[in-house]
């Protein structure tokens, strides 16, 4: 899902505050606020946000994952499901 941005000055953020806060949950497009012709925030639903978090999240486990197989801190998954099983019969 490829979500466009829409850019706007602080000016318009500071007029327009209720109404971004009404059509962002619906749209769900990111807000792009500048201050002086230079890019100074997002503003962004909290659904959106939540859910880029929890992205966020996701991708450091996987990075954490793969930077402890690459080292070598890893057990096959045959001595793990073994380990389960005979811990589930005792």
């Amino acid at each position: 899902m490829k979500l466009s941005t829409q850019v706007k000055p602080i000016t318009y953020l500071k007029s327009h505050a209720a109404e971004i806060a009404k059509t962002l949950p619906e749209s769900r497009e990111p807000l792009l606020i500048t201050q002086n012709g230079e890019a100074r925030l997002v503003v962004m639903d909290v659904k959106t946000y939540e859910e880029q978090a929890e992205t966020l999240a996701m991708l450091k486990l996987l990075a954490l994952g793969n930077k402890e197989i690459e080292s070598g801190e890893f057990r096959p998954a045959a001595d793990v499901f073994a380990d389960l099983e005979r811990e589930d019969v005792a």
